[in-house]
């Protein structure tokens, strides 16, 4: 089985969030993809099986059924495996249009080389909603946090966001509440997986269309994902239903990610004028080894 190793969100191996790749998983179980994603060991392994037939029979090299697995279970989708599988894609059959059939439902994917020859993945989400979160959720998940209520930037609310996985979103006060991350990991993992959350995005905000962000990822068997293309979806969809965002819809959000761990990386988050879903950007490059 052939296991790709990529990084996500960068153009530095030791940058963004790396992620496995199989690009052929014919023949997995679920046992067998769980196995591989422990055995690889980052937070999220995407493993692909081809999708729908051509109209000869053949089936199609741009269409796949993507599954995503992290060490300790799956999740349904994962944003930073899904630019770091295209760019993959893209290296071996070209440039161009891609869909992935993910548990959360089809994702497109279109992979642009730039000037430099630096190929960009930019994923399209499903359709998004944002719902409210209980004063009493709240509160308890800032006490396995370590925080208090006046950590909190009162300007951007707490909310649950969903683009394809749950996140609960949390906005610090300062970055030196955001840098300080020190949580009840056993905990917090129980807490998400009572409520169907995959990370905690934390963030917070250096100007109008800058974010700084980070996701605590314990049920996923890691202190902390790096880069977040999934909870990066999700956000947006939350400061355009919250009205937070400059120009409403036609907007470009800028992510960094990764700075506290050591991994920088930079996600770029668009919202289109007339259209709910959100689009997420950025490069990946190969790990070697």
């Amino acid at each position: 089985m052939d296991i790709l190793r990529y990084a996500a969100f960068t153009t530095d191996p030791e940058g963004g969030n790396p992620a496995g790749v199989v690009l052929d998983a014919t023949g997995l179980d679920d046992a067998g993809m769980l196995a591989l994603a422990a055995e690889v060991g980052y937070s999220e392994t995407a493993f692909l099986t081809r999708g729908r037939s051509g109209t000869a029979g053949e089936r199609d090299p741009r269409d796949y059924d993507v599954r995503y697995f992290s060490p300790k279970a799956e999740v349904p989708f994962c944003g930073h495996a899904t630019i770091a599988t295209a760019v993959a894609l893209a290296e071996r059959i070209g440039a161009g249009e891609l869909l992935f059939r993910t548990r959360a439902g089809e994702v497109p994917v279109a992979v642009e080389a730039g000037p430099d020859g630096v190929l960009r993945a930019t994923l399209t989400s499903v359709d998004p909603r944002v719902d409210a979160v209980s004063e009493a959720d709240v509160a308890e998940a800032l006490r396995l946090l370590r925080w208090s209520a006046d950590d909190l930037d009162p300007a951007l609310p707490p909310r649950i966001a969903y683009a394809g996985a749950r996140h609960l979103v949390l906005a610090a006060a300062t970055r030196e509440r955001l840098a300080d991350l020190a949580y009840d990991f056993e905990g917090l993992a129980a807490y998400m997986v009572d409520r169907d959350l995959t990370t905690l995005q934390l963030v917070w905000r250096e100007d109008a269309s800058t974010f700084h962000v980070r996701d605590p990822f314990p049920i996923g068997g890691v202190v902390e994902d790096p880069a977040t293309g999934a909870a990066a979806a999700a956000f947006g969809a939350y400061l355009r239903e919250l009205g937070l965002v400059v120009g409403g819809g036609g907007t470009v959000l800028t992510l960094h990610q990764g700075e506290d761990l050591g991994r920088p990386g930079v996600l770029r988050v668009e919202l289109r004028e007339g259209d709910r879903r959100v689009r997420v950007s950025g490069t990946a490059v190969a790990i070697a080894g």
